[in-house]
């Protein structure tokens, strides 16, 4: 029987396509219309001279969303949410970054305008970085929350309470979903009312469930009623509804909700729930219609959901549980494997394996662990990208959307068993345009349900690459060596 196709909503049927080929379709930062002089001095002081495709159409969107100033939509209209599905590495975080401390530039008052949650405390940090280098000597003000700091500080960081009332000292605020709760129910004098941007990133896990209540509270928060001296009555705002002459007597801050994704639900229940506004999609993850000689035009993988980067080779090694382990120590010892991310499914499986290379000795290795502190995470990821560490052992958790520089490998030690974690941890390499190769250790018994998942997502470019036992015997001796090792400080 045919498929029933979910019936898409026009704006996701029809999105604005963005050029995949980030190398091709560089734009000079002053071919980009209406970033402010100062902005455009920081961008080269950062070495940026250009902007990748997603950034060259997502930065005037949202600029022209508010080129009214902040208070209001363009034209006394509510600005339309947008949507952002792109391939790790393209380029999303300066697509807000930019616009948003653009448009706050002129405020007056500080206020939490612009809020950006994110789903771990390294990609906030790394969010928040970016934001300090584009606010640097602007006088806007952006608070880092992830629960790092006590509970007490970060309220120290947010409000200050003064004879008058409280006064918010964050104009962005970059937080992960538990902690920013927490603040919304428990920090007097945090206010959200004057909300103008909800950047929500790595959008399809914060959709997921455990986050929804979290993106529910944001909301709720933004529209709640000021309960003090009702001298800003004048800009209360309301649960968006049909206009009306008294709504549109005052003007009201509009809340507009940005969602970035390298894979971006095509869900629309799942959409629904984001109550969306009038939202526009900006998307490179689709397929192109190849044309043949006749000139008839044949839809090749029209079903590809997912777009990885353009310099990213794909192999997986057929292979048992037994040899596992030997296969890596040969990539990295005999195959002079450098800057290799490795996952695997676990913690547990991560500093097992992790302890196991230790022991066999030779490779310069350490893990990347929800264990550790995040001081120790912070310096085994400056160690590895200064080449100091060859082989990074993490779990999908902490390495979801981290920018890493300069992986040459991936290599997913436990095959994952479904697409997204597989398309985020690929994506860990070939960034930016560059290249890099990704490996799958494949157990046999899974061998056909991963090429099955990987050719329903439209993934046809895997090769087998297979390893010849002999080519492991070199390292039996030194390898069970190495597990009585093991055996014994295990014990």
């Amino acid at each position: 029987s045919p498929q029933v196709q979910p019936f898409l909503p026009q704006w996701l049927a029809q999105p604005k396509l963005v050029q995949k080929r980030i190398k091709d379709n560089l734009v000079p930062i002053r071919d980009v219309p209406g970033i402010h002089p100062r902005l455009l001095k920081k961008l080269q002081m950062n070495g940026i001279e250009s902007f990748f495709p997603v950034q060259a159409e997502v930065i005037p969107a949202i600029l022209q969303s508010a080129s009214n100033g902040y208070l209001m939509g363009q034209g006394g209209y509510r600005p339309k949410d947008i949507c952002v599905s792109a391939p790790t590495g393209s380029g999303k975080t300066l697509s807000f970054v930019i616009p948003i401390v653009q448009v706050l530039l002129d405020r007056v008052v500080c206020k939490v305008r612009a809020l950006v949650v994110l789903p771990t405390k390294e990609l906030a940090q790394q969010v928040s970085k970016v934001f300090n280098i584009y606010t640097d000597g602007t006088g806007l003000k952006v608070v880092l929350i992830t629960g790092q700091k006590s509970f007490a500080k970060e309220q120290e960081m947010l409000v200050q309470k003064k004879v008058t009332g409280y006064c918010s000292l964050a104009d962005i605020i970059v937080a992960t979903p538990g902690r920013l709760t927490d603040h919304i129910s428990q920090t007097p004098g945090f206010s959200l009312t004057q909300l103008r941007f909800l950047i929500v990133d790595e959008a399809d896990r914060m959709i997921d469930d455990m986050h929804q209540n979290c993106l529910n509270q944001i909301v709720k928060a933004a529209f709640q009623v000021e309960n003090d001296s009702g001298s800003n009555m004048l800009f209360q705002r309301t649960k968006p509804g049909p206009v009306t002459a008294a709504s549109s007597c005052y003007p009201q801050i509009p809340l507009q909700k940005l969602l970035f994704s390298a894979t971006l639900t095509q869900d629309p229940e799942k959409l629904q729930q984001l109550d969306l506004f009038q939202p526009r999609l900006f998307t490179s993850v689709y397929s192109e219609k190849k044309t043949l000689g006749g000139g008839t035009e044949t839809e090749q993988d029209t079903n590809k959901k997912y777009t990885l980067p353009e310099g990213l080779s794909q192999c997986y090694v057929p292979c048992d549980l037994n040899s596992k382990p030997l296969l890596l120590l040969h990539f990295m010892l005999t195959m002079k494997f450098t800057r290799v991310l490795c996952f695997t499914n676990s913690r547990e499986a991560s500093h097992r394996l992790f302890l196991l290379v230790q022991a066999f000795g030779g490779v310069a290795v350490a893990e990347f662990s929800s264990r550790l502190p995040p001081n120790e995470r912070q310096r085994t990821m400056k160690e590895f990208e200064q080449g100091k560490i060859q082989l990074l052992i993490s779990t999908d958790a902490t390495a979801r959307g981290i920018d890493i520089k300069g992986v040459n490998y991936v290599i997913n030690y436990d095959a994952p068993q479904f697409i997204r974690p597989y398309i985020h941890r690929v994506g860990r390499t070939a960034r930016a345009g560059k290249v890099g190769v990704a490996f799958s250790l494949v157990l046999r018994i899974q061998e056909r349900r991963f090429l099955r998942m990987l050719k329903d997502a439209g993934i046809q470019d895997i090769k087998k690459h297979p390893v010849k036992g002999n080519s492991l015997k070199p390292l039996v001796q030194r390898y069970e060596e190495a597990l009585c090792k093991l055996e014994k400080t295990v014990k």
